[in-house]
């Protein structure tokens, strides 16, 4: 374990020169967890293990600097902190970095880091994908499964659908260049222990990068509840990157295994000039009759959804409605 000293933890951050947002955390300590990439039972188990032994310090004050520009907040009880603000200059497309501060009680700087913002550039699509069970294999309806891919493999040896990232990738260049690839959002009920590693997850895979939105902390007394909450929190952070991009237009990716057909359907009501196409995996057989139902009300919106079991059936659907040229 490390030494107990704060640290800042900052994730990639998105938005345009109006609307940025960047999220991260603020430690009073976090166990060293660097990840060696073997196939040892014990050596994977010790790594995830170790992402949910931390201590949160909540009520932090904290500064983001970016282009001179500084911004001040507070985290919250579990340390979580969220700056939205508006550049005073234009920012270009592309990653810029960011410098958060943290500060104690009596105003000491405590700790520092840098992270990343990603601006987009202008295109007319933006993709927002569930990540369990729609592009890594998780079991995520059964507990023990899930537990048992997780704690067991490491962020190299996790099984993804690699037919979903060549889909993802058709998508990222369709309708613009590569030098401007299409943004993607992935959006999961995993919390923010597991973000370094589905970084590193979808890097060794070759997903399109992205900007993660994830699920409150864990402590280690509930490592065996990862993944289990967060529905609503889901909903609302979808609602925040449409909100972020409002003249964008969204195609929304997930499975049937847990709630993403509800979810979009909720967001498709409220947002319905902004959605698309909607795709949802069907991992779920009993519930296919439930999904094709809540899809085909979507359809009565000219909204085009696709179930499929193979993504070379949702590759077709994005050719066949111009998503993929």
């Amino acid at each position: 374990m490390s030494k107990k000293r704060a640290q800042v933890k900052i994730y990639h951050g998105y938005g345009h020169t109006h609307n940025l947002v960047v999220y991260g955390h603020v430690f009073k300590y976090r166990a060293k967890a660097k990840q060696r990439y073997k196939n040892g039972l014990f050596v994977n188990l010790m790594h995830v293990f170790k992402l949910f032994v931390l201590k949160p310090y909540p009520f932090a004050k904290v500064r983001l600097s970016f282009n001179g520009q500084q911004v001040i907040t507070n985290a919250a009880y579990d340390g979580f902190f969220k700056f939205e603000w508006a550049a005073e200059k234009n920012v270009g497309a592309g990653w810029h970095e960011v410098n958060v501060t943290a500060f104690n009680e009596e105003g000491k700087e405590i700790a520092t880091s840098s992270g990343k913002l990603y601006i987009p550039h202008i295109t007319q699509y933006a993709f927002i994908s569930d990540i369990d069970d729609t592009m890594m294999v998780s079991y995520s309806k059964t507990i023990a499964k899930r537990l048992k891919e997780l704690l067991l493999k490491n962020p190299r040896t996790r099984k993804t659908f690699q037919s979903t990232r060549a889909h993802y990738e058709l998508l990222a260049n369709a309708h613009t260049t590569v030098q401007q690839p299409n943004p993607f959002f992935y959006v999961s009920s995993s919390e923010w222990n597991l973000y370094d590693y589905l970084v590193e997850t979808f890097r060794f895979n070759g997903f399109p990068e992205g900007t993660f939105l994830l699920n409150q902390l864990k402590r280690c007394k509930d490592l065996l509840k990862t993944g289990k909450t967060g529905h609503e929190g889901k909903l609302m952070r979808i609602m925040r990157i449409i909100d972020a991009f409002p003249n964008q237009k969204f195609v929304f990716f997930g499975d049937n295994s847990q709630k993403d057909t509800e979810i979009y359907a909720k967001i498709a009501q409220k947002y319905g000039e902004n959605v698309i196409a909607i795709y949802i995996r069907n991992v779920r057989k009993s519930k296919l009759f439930e999904t094709q139902k809540i899809l085909n009300k979507l359809e009565d919106k000219n909204i085009s959804t696709c179930i499929f079991e193979h993504s070379k059936d949702a590759i077709a659907h994005s050719k066949k409605i111009g998503l993929i040229n």
